[in-house]
């Protein structure tokens, strides 16, 4: 195992074993790789790779912070992530997203307020079928994280989010105004909405299924 590897596990252990909670300040550099048995230059790459995945928050002339350790932050790099990956591999981002959002939706079904549904509905109202690309994008990220989101589950809310590249999503909408089929595609978000309005858990969860389906069948033949 690589020394800053090793290092980045013992700052874990410290935060798993509750040591360090959410907010902490870490101990001072010298303090710590001796605590831990590091040197200062493995221990500074430790925290430099544990700040990128926003597990710590380095504040200059301050010290070093374990952050919030919330979901969403946490899921950031992941969704950087998923934005460097192209072919095949988008295709099975995407079927995860087959496996988890249905089940999302149904659950949202359950759950969610008139006030969100009032608040999806006003996203369709505001498509045409001479709306920019850049608007579609905005609105189909919009649509779908505000659903997941209203499943209460903030995990699987933020993991969705996370799988959900901006840049596909442009390719995506991209073809489907070539292809003339805005219309058809906002008509399958009003009929998830419709089902949600209804409290179908399992109309809703078909419908997103064979909706993101569409999408993956739409990148295969696009390859």
């Amino acid at each position: 195992m690589a020394v800053t590897d090793e290092a980045i596990l013992k700052i874990k252990e410290m935060i798993v074993s509750g040591a360090l909670g959410p907010g902490s300040r870490l101990p001072p550099e010298k303090e710590l790789s001796e605590r831990l048995g590091l040197s200062r230059s493995s221990l500074r790459e430790a925290v430099k790779a544990l700040e990128v995945i926003r597990v710590l928050d380095v504040r200059r002339g301050d010290g070093t912070y374990v952050t919030s350790l919330q979901s969403d932050l946490l899921l950031e790099a992941m969704s950087f992530v998923v934005d460097l990956h192209q072919n095949d591999s988008i295709l099975e981002i995407l079927a995860v997203r087959r496996i988890l959002e249905p089940k999302a939706t149904a659950i949202a079904s359950g759950v969610i307020t008139d006030e969100q549904l009032d608040e999806i509905a006003g996203l369709i109202e505001t498509i045409a079928n001479d709306t920019d690309i850049e608007h579609l994008v905005v609105h189909d990220i919009d649509f779908h994280s505000r659903i997941a989101g209203a499943s209460g589950n903030a995990y699987l809310a933020h993991l969705i989010d996370s799988l959900s590249s901006q840049t596909v999503r442009a390719r995506v909408w991209r073809g489907i105004t070539e292809g003339g089929s805005v219309a058809r595609t906002i008509d399958e978000h009003r009929a998830i909405l419709a089902a949600l309005k209804q409290r179908d858990g399992e109309l809703a969860e078909a419908l997103m299924i064979a909706h993101v389906s569409g999408v993956e069948q739409w990148l295969r033949k696009a390859r």
